[in-house]
C-alpha cells in the first residue's frame, strides 16, 4: 500500500509538469491577445481621427501626422513615434473624393513568445508584427 501511495504522488508530479505550462500559456495568451486587441483600437480609432482632420481645408500632412501621433500617445502606446502614418488625399470615392489614412503599428508582445518556448521550443507563436488600420472619409 505504501509503494503505490508513492506511485500515485509520482504521476501527480507528472500532470503537474504537463499542465502547468499548458495552463501558463492559455492565460498569458489571455493576457496579450487583449492587448493586441486595445492597440489595434487605437490605431483604428488615431486613423479615423487622421482622416478627420485630413477631409478639412487647410490642414497639411504635418497636422495630420501630428493629430495622429498624438493619439496614439494619448492611447498609450509606447512606439507611437515609430509608426509609421501614410495619407492620401483626392482618392476617387464614388461622385466624390476622399481622403484615406493609413496608420502602421509595431506590436510586441510581452511574454508570450517565452512562455510559447517552454511548451514548444523554437515555436515562433508571439513573435513581433505590424499592426495596421486604414480609415477612409468624404472630403468635404
Amino acid at each position: 500500500m505504501h509503494k503505490r501511495l508513492r506511485n500515485q504522488r509520482g504521476a501527480a508530479l507528472i500532470e503537474t509538469a504537463i499542465t502547468i505550462p499548458l495552463v501558463l500559456l492559455v492565460s498569458v495568451s489571455i493576457f496579450e491577445f487583449g492587448r493586441a486587441y486595445q492597440t489595434w483600437q487605437v490605431l483604428t480609432n488615431a486613423a479615423r481621427e487622421g482622416a478627420r482632420i485630413a477631409v478639412l481645408e487647410g490642414y497639411t500632412d504635418a497636422q495630420v501626422t501630428s493629430t495622429v501621433r498624438n493619439y496614439l500617445t494619448g492611447g498609450q502606446l509606447s512606439n507611437a513615434s515609430t509608426a509609421s502614418i501614410n495619407i492620401v488625399r483626392n482618392v476617387p470615392f464614388g461622385a466624390v473624393t476622399a481622403s484615406r489614412v493609413t496608420v502602421n503599428y509595431p506590436f510586441q508582445f510581452m511574454v508570450l513568445n517565452p512562455v510559447a518556448r517552454i511548451v514548444r521550443s523554437g515555436s515562433s507563436v508571439g513573435t513581433p508584427l505590424t499592426m495596421q488600420s486604414s480609415a477612409l472619409m468624404r472630403n468635404e
